[in-house]
């Protein structure tokens, strides 16, 4: 398993980077916060775990090592596979993902695409003892480098992660007009408000 990567960051894509390590151009699939602390020409590192399948071995990135954990532990719930857990990374930190296990919460379970009630019911039911307790408080979601993102950055990366997720660039368009993109929002903030409103449309 390849743990982490380190190295200088040779491009920045809509749902992935490319690292160089050691003279080669490592593409890791990230989150949008993730991203969001990445820049070109600067050092990253990332925790990150390997998905082996038939046909393809794809590299997930993460922030911190924590975040791996919980993504490798939703991998273990029934209908989740790695682009479900990302996709629950992208929105909730892994603090929130631990609140929303512990508490049952699957209103905040359900804002992620892809998760319906009967989805939600299953994660919670198979986490339940595996995601270690959850904290009083949520501690926020910082990006690779802990560099802030800028307004424009943040609501670049946003569309690009909602689009990802299946929604139209008018569609995450009009979801970001809607929630009015304040100065200062955090990537995962951002996206988070801009699902609600898309789930209310």
């Amino acid at each position: 398993m390849i743990a982490s990567v380190r190295g200088a960051v040779v491009d920045v894509l809509p749902n992935a980077a490319i690292v160089e390590v050691g003279g080669v151009g490592v593409l890791v699939q990230c989150a949008p916060a993730t991203l969001a602390g990445l820049h070109v020409g600067q050092p990253a590192s990332l925790a990150t775990s390997l998905v082996v399948r038939e046909t393809e071995l794809t590299l997930y990135g993460f922030a911190s090592a924590d975040e791996r954990e919980v993504f490798e532990a939703l991998q273990t719930a029934a209908g989740v596979g790695p682009r479900l857990a990302q996709a629950v990374l992208a929105v909730h930190t892994p603090d929130a993902v631990r609140r929303a296990v512990a508490s049952e919460d699957l209103a905040a379970l359900t804002l992620v695409p892809g998760i319906g009630r009967k989805g939600a019911q299953r994660i919670v039911l198979d986490l339940r003892d595996r995601l270690g307790p959850a904290p009083a408080e949520e501690t926020g979601h910082s990006g690779g480098s802990g560099i802030p993102a800028t307004r424009e950055g943040v609501h670049d990366q946003v569309k690009s992660a909602l689009v990802s997720l299946g929604y139209s660039a008018r569609e995450a368009d009009e979801a970001l007009h809607a929630t009015g993109a304040p100065t200062g929002e955090s990537v995962a903030g951002l996206l988070r408000a801009a699902l609600a409103t898309l789930r209310r449309a």
